[in-house]
């Protein structure tokens, strides 16, 4: 499924990005094999682009999760928010690359509860971070550390959130239709 665009605007491209965008573009290109589609209507304001491949690196290397547990963050986030397009791209980066299980990655795109109890917590916790606009009350937190994770993972989190925010909304208002990449885990 493809969003209907909020606004009537072109992705640019490596060939009509202005230069801190094309750099960036072509760092993209280099390293996935391709240019998803999010990333050229990103580039349209390259702090965009920047802000949000600075915050998914710092993600996968900083937040103190695991690559399972880092696709139930990124998975819950863009469910909570309906983006078809992250919940398509992480759904494929959960099934071929984190290893997150068959029966978990169902459960995440249902909206379901998690078969894995830590990982439930953790999706648990994200949900009601976003839901709450970040202020998810005592209860919460104090469930999310006695699950097992640490006051930097709960920074993590934010971190997470952060990262979405610049592609969930960006998605959202362009419309991004799904890369040829992600099709196999399109939701509706």
């Amino acid at each position: 499924m493809t969003r209907t665009p909020l606004m009537s605007i072109e992705p640019v491209t490596i060939e009509t990005a202005e230069p801190r965008a094309k750099e960036l573009l072509e760092g993209a290109r280099k390293n996935l094999g391709f240019v998803p589609n999010m990333y050229g209507y990103m580039g349209r304001m390259p702090g965009v682009l920047a802000g949000y491949m600075s915050t998914y690196t710092d993600f996968r290397e900083n937040a103190g999760f695991t690559p399972p547990e880092q696709e139930v963050v990124f998975l819950t986030i863009s469910r909570v928010n309906g983006c078809t397009y992250c919940t398509a791209a992480h759904s494929m980066i959960a099934d071929k690359k984190s290893g997150v299980p068959g029966d978990v990655l169902d459960a995440l795109r249902k909206g379901e509860t998690l078969p894995d109890e830590k990982l439930q917590a953790l999706s648990a916790f994200v949900e009601a971070m976003v839901v709450s606009r970040g202020n998810p009350g005592q209860k919460a937190v104090d469930a999310f550390l006695a699950a097992g994770y640490t006051e930097t993972h709960v920074f993590g989190v934010v971190l997470g959130i952060a990262c979405k925010t610049f592609s969930n909304y960006v998605n959202h208002l362009s419309g991004t239709p799904v890369d040829d990449a992600f099709e196999a885990y399109k939701v509706d």
